[in-house]
């Protein structure tokens, strides 16, 4: 692939700055040297001197407006904690694996803020170069992250294979003091602040609730002239990835609002940030590409989870399979349709806020479905979750909704009998009478479904 002189600058700045050198100089020597050792500094002089916000400091959480560019370290960081995505640390396509060395670290009940990554305008399939991508949808280079350059032009923790690696910009992973393998992590989500002014919505051949079948054909229920992308742009036989004939469509941020289109084709869509990606490290293959550690599919560790519902506000609880539980996150969004169905939600990087608390078995800090199932919940609801295949990743995977929505419906059941001393065919009558369950998403190999169980009705 041509390198343009773009890509030749970021890799040069990379190459000559070294690992992690701004939070090197801003906490002295001794933590650097701690950093190269793998045991991560508790805070940095950013983090240290910026103001906790309301919203930190009571757990209260807010959907940040869009109010200037974000590049990295820079501006607003109320965490206890910073870390940004450095391009020798981040994971491009897996995630950490219970073997990782962490790169920050946090107290129980801490803290952190992270700087994290869009895989969406840096993808091969896009020129793995976002100043040029994004330059020919109209966006000047400043709006351009720094770090989302470095990272195209100078990753090389492992060679990238476009048609097998996951997509995702993996950050982390976070080391939280007194966890150890039978607690659960319990994940808020205090803040989620959009770092640019747009987000990419993306439809890739053979991939998405409308994909074309692996043999060629169509899928079940629909004909070879529904299949979208259309069969005749289907340029993967080329085995050049922008010439793959996949569709991006640029949404720009209005307000409260994102837009797409033109003229008869304009839509106004409201904001809605969450991280798709919030997990647990679980995979035990040491392989920085082990199939277990790929990012698409989620697993009984949480990872691309993808639940609309999972922004500022909520709890996301996953049972902790390693020392320090090693938390991580990536595939940040800025909007996503339950579903998820063309491939991608509206993609686009953010700066998020979590507060990391550990919860031990029988302290009753966490639901207790959640010390082996991954489990969610809001101000208003209880979020019990079911995936086709939590295990995946190796010899193929499971996308029976049928499966996921068993299982969500079991989780449920579970928490309703034991959390709550429900009749467990009270609680069956109730989850069919009053609940919600819902599609989480049906294009990470592993598809999901979600139940949403009013706390008013439990009071």
């Amino acid at each position: 692939m041509t390198t343009s002189p773009q890509q030749q600058i970021a890799r040069t700045l990379v190459e000559g700055l070294g690992r992690r050198t701004f939070l090197r100089a801003a906490l002295g020597a001794g933590a650097g040297a701690a950093l190269a050792t793998g045991t991560a500094a508790s805070a940095t002089a950013a983090s240290a001197t910026a103001a906790a916000t309301p919203a930190a400091a009571t757990g209260k959480g807010a959907r940040g407006r869009y109010t200037g560019v974000l590049q990295p370290g820079k501006g607003r960081i109320p965490g206890d904690v910073y870390l940004g995505s450095e391009v020798d640390e981040v994971l491009w396509g897996y995630v950490p694996s219970v073997h990782a060395t962490p790169v920050a670290r946090v107290r129980s009940g801490g803290t952190i803020t992270i700087d994290a990554v869009s895989h969406e305008g840096i993808l091969e399939d896009q020129g793995r170069d976002p100043v040029a991508w994004f330059g020919e949808q109209g966006v000047p280079r400043r709006e351009v992250l720094d770090d989302a350059a470095a990272i195209a032009a100078g990753y090389s923790r492992h060679e990238r294979s476009f048609d097998v690696d996951g997509p995702h910009v993996i950050t982390g992973p976070v080391l939280v003091e007194g966890a150890e393998p039978g607690d659960v992590l319990k994940i808020e989500t205090l803040e989620t602040t959009p770092r640019v002014p747009y987000g990419v919505i993306s439809s890739r051949h053979g991939k998405g609730a409308l994909a074309r079948a692996a043999g060629g054909g169509a899928p079940a229920g629909i004909g070879l002239a529904e299949v979208m992308p259309p069969v005749a742009t289907d340029g993967r036989a080329t085995g050049i990835p922008t010439d793959y004939g996949n569709v991006s469509v640029l949404a720009r941020i209005q307000g409260d609002s994102a837009v797409i289109g033109s003229g008869r084709s304009r839509l106004r869509f409201p904001l809605r940030t969450f991280f798709g990606t919030m997990g647990v490290a679980r995979a035990e293959n040491t392989g920085l590409t082990a199939p277990e550690a790929n990012s698409i599919p989620p697993t009984l560790g949480g990872g691309n989870i993808d639940i609309s519902q999972l922004g500022p506000g909520s709890a996301f609880y996953l049972p902790v399979a390693a020392d320090g539980a090693l938390f991580y996150v990536g595939d940040p969004h800025m909007a996503m349709g339950d579903g998820e169905v063309a491939l991608t939600a509206m993609e686009g990087s953010l700066r998020g806020t979590f507060r990391l608390t550990v919860c031990k078995p029988g302290s009753g800090d966490a639901p207790s479905v959640a010390y082996s199932y991954p489990f969610a919940e809001t101000d208003e609801a209880w979020i019990p979750i079911g995936l086709s295949d939590p295990d995946g990743s190796v010899d193929g995977q499971s996308s029976d909704l049928d499966v996921a929505m068993r299982r969500a419906v079991v989780n449920a059941l579970d928490f309703l009998e034991h959390d709550h001393g429900l009749d467990r065919a009270i609680a069956y009558a109730y989850l069919s009478a009053a609940a919600d369950f819902v599609v989480s998403q049906v294009v990470d190999r592993t598809v999901g479904v979600h139940g949403l169980l009013r706390k008013a009705d439990l009071a």
